[in-house]
This record gives C-alpha cells, structure tokens and sequence, in this order.
C-alpha cells in the first residue's frame, strides 16, 4: 500500500507555499484563497495565475491584487492540456517560482506531464461530494437525480477526471425549490471554504496519503 507524506513547507527560508492558479473563469476560488492569505489564516503567497481563455475574468481580478496573470494558448486541444501547451504552462508556473499548483475552475483534464513536475502538489475542487456526479455541471447532475445532500470536495489530482485522493468535503443541503442556479450558488460558498481549509492541511506538511485515505500526522 502505498504511502506518501507531502511538506508544505518546501522553502527553506520562508516555509511559505507559492501557490501557481489555473483557471478558466472568474476566479471566486482564487478570491477566497487570496482573501485567506490577507487574513493571515493562510501561510502562502498566490504568485501567479495562468487562464485559457484570454478575457478570464480570473486574470483581471489577479491583477486587481497584484498578482502576475497570464493568458498561455491551450492549443490545439479542446478539453485537456497536453503536448507543447502542458510545456508551456509548466514553464510559466516553474518561472513564477510555484510550489503547489490550484486548479480553480480550469476547464481541462491536466495530464501526466503537469502532474510530475509538481510532484503530487496539484489540488482541484469539484461541486459535488465524489466519487458522486464526477464530470461537469454536477450540480445539475446532483438535481436530476434527486437527492437530499449534495456538496462539494478538495482532492488530489491524478490522472483520471474527478478521482484523485480526497482532502476535504463539505455536505450542502438541497432544499425545496432548489434550481441548479440557486443550488450552484450555496455550493460555491461551501468551496470558498473548504479550499483554504485544504490549502492550510497542505502548508502544515502534515498530510498523508495510504490507499486512497488523506490523513494528518501530528
């Protein structure tokens, strides 16, 4: 069974996590991890953000707090980053000095490439409690097929969709009348919670992974 242990505190003479963030959108998962940091309930620096699409809104509220954001050409795939594009994106992040790579709201499959350089330090969330309603739009997935609780999780990526070890979950209620924008809506406040909640368990350097199982080690 294998175990692994991941440090947050990978820089000697700041032990502060330089958080690289790929998105797609507008960039409200970044917000809350930037907001975390202000608040000093998050040791780590956002040093950069890398969007594919070049209007993002996430690469305009990047440089709203200073944070160096660039669009980088996704092409020529659609729905994964891969080939010469995974270099590139892996060049930017390794200039920029990132530790730990954020997937907030980034509409494509990462693969092996982007997964080894940064050595089991890449986190997603995903609007559901998986393994339920992996893939996209989940909480319309949740809706169709009716239940009561759904939620949103913090795992580790590997390389399948959705499937990487689980950090932290948190369970959010669907209420009566719940449409998929009012569901989607309580979800992304459950996210901008458990993101820098999962962050700070990463930047302890107390996390472990047997199995499939995360757990901390005190």
């Amino acid at each position: 069974m294998a175990v692994r242990c991941y440090d947050g505190r990978m820089n000697s003479e700041t032990k502060q996590m330089k958080i690289g963030v790929l998105g797609s959108g507008s960039g409200s998962n970044m917000q809350a991890i930037l907001d975390a940091v202000k608040a000093g309930t998050l040791d780590a620096r956002v040093v950069c953000v890398i969007a594919d699409v070049p209007d993002a809104g996430i690469l305009e509220r990047g440089r709203r707090h200073g944070v160096p954001s660039f669009y980088v050409d996704p092409a020529p795939y659609k729905t994964k980053l891969d080939g010469d594009a995974e270099a590139r994106y892996i060049a930017v992040l390794r200039e920029q000095g990132v530790d730990t790579v954020v997937l907030a709201g980034f509409m494509r499959i990462v693969k092996r490439g982007l997964l080894q350089a940064f050595g089991g330090r890449v986190l997603n969330i995903h609007p559901a409690l998986l393994p339920s309603f992996p893939g996209l739009k989940a909480w319309e997935q949740a809706l169709a097929y009716g239940v009561t609780v759904t939620g949103c999780t913090v795992h580790f990526v590997d390389e399948g969709t959705d499937t990487g070890p689980i950090i932290v979950q948190r369970a959010v209620p669907v209420q009566p009348g719940d449409t998929a924008a009012t569901l989607h809506a309580r979800i992304q406040t459950a996210e901008h919670e458990a993101y820098p909640e999962a962050l700070r368990l990463l930047a302890s350097g107390r996390l472990k992974i047997s199995g499939r199982a995360v757990t901390q080690q005190f």
